[in-house]
C-alpha cells in the first residue's frame, strides 16, 4: 500500500500563522488572566512563564494553581494537569487521519503547539479541502507566543492593579469556550450533540467536579454526533 504524502509547506505555516493571529489576540488576553491568577497564588513571574511555556494549557494551569495552593505535593498536581488535558486525546484522534503521514520531527512540535482554538481552526481548514499540515503548526505559533508573553504581562499587571478580578478578566475562559462552540455550530445537526454534551457536563460537574467534566462532555457529544450521523446515512 502506497503511503499517503501529506503536504507540510512553508506556505501552509504562513497561512496558519496569519489566520491564527486573531486567536493570538485572544491568547494574550487569556495569558494575562493566568498571569494575574498566578500572581495571586504567590507564584513568581518565572514560575508562571515556565508553566505557560511547558504546560501550555490554560485550564490545566489554573487547575494546577488551585491544587498547588492546597497541597505542595507534586504527584496530585501532575495528575490534575493530565486529567484536565485528557480532551487532547480526542483532539489527537480527530486530527490523526489528516497528519498520519507527517514525519515525527515535524508532527511532535506541531502537536505540542496545538491548543483548543487552533485545533478548531485547523479542523475547519481541513473540512474545507485544504490539507497542508503546516497550517496547524503556523496557527499554533500564532497562539503560543502571545500566550507566554501575556502570562508575563498579567503577572506584572497583577502586582500593580488591585483586585484585577473586578474587571472581569477571569471571564475570558468562559468567553473562549463559547466562541469555540459557535464556530462548530452546524444548525439542527448540532442540537443533539450539543445538548448531550451540556447535560453531561452539568451532571458531572455536580457529581464529580474537576477535569472529568470536559472529558465526559466531549465523549457524550461525540457519541451523540456519531449516532445521529449513522441514522442520517
Amino acid at each position: 500500500m502506497t503511503r499517503r504524502i501529506v503536504p507540510f509547506t512553508a506556505a501552509g505555516i504562513r497561512r496558519g500563522f496569519v489566520l491564527g493571529l486573531p486567536l493570538g489576540a485572544g491568547g494574550i488576553l487569556y495569558g494575562i488572566v493566568f498571569g494575574v491568577l498566578a500572581g495571586e497564588a504567590q507564584r513568581s513571574a518565572l514560575e508562571a512563564v515556565l508553566m505557560s511555556a511547558l504546560i501550555y494549557s490554560g485550564s490545566a494551569q489554573i487547575a494546577a494553581l488551585q491544587g498547588w495552593s492546597q497541597s505542595p505535593l507534586v504527584l496530585p498536581i501532575v495528575a490534575t494537569i493530565l486529567l484536565t488535558n485528557a480532551r487532547y486525546v480526542l483532539y489527537g484522534a480527530a486530527i490523526r487521519p489528516w497528519l498520519e503521514g507527517v514525519p515525527a520531527a515535524r508532527i511532535y512540535p506541531t502537536l505540542f503547539l496545538m491548543g483548543d482554538s487552533n485545533w478548531a481552526l485547523a479542523m475547519r481548514e481541513h473540512a474545507e479541502g485544504r490539507h497542508d499540515g503546516g497550517f496547524l503548526l503556523g496557527s499554533g505559533l500564532a497562539m503560543f507566543m502571545p500566550w507566554v508573553s501575556g502570562t508575563l504581562i498579567g503577572h506584572l499587571l497583577g502586582g500593580i492593579v488591585a483586585n484585577p478580578r473586578r474587571f472581569g478578566v477571569d471571564f475570558m475562559i468562559v468567553a473562549l469556550s463559547a466562541a469555540m462552540a459557535s464556530a462548530f455550530w452546524r444548525g439542527r445537526a448540532s442540537l443533539l450533540p450539543g445538548a448531550a454534551a451540556l447535560a453531561t457536563a452539568l451532571a458531572i460537574h455536580r457529581l464529580a467536579p474537576g477535569g472529568w467534566t470536559v472529558v465526559a462532555a466531549g465523549l457524550a457529544g461525540a457519541a451523540a454526533a456519531y449516532a445521529t450521523h449513522d441514522r442520517r446515512r
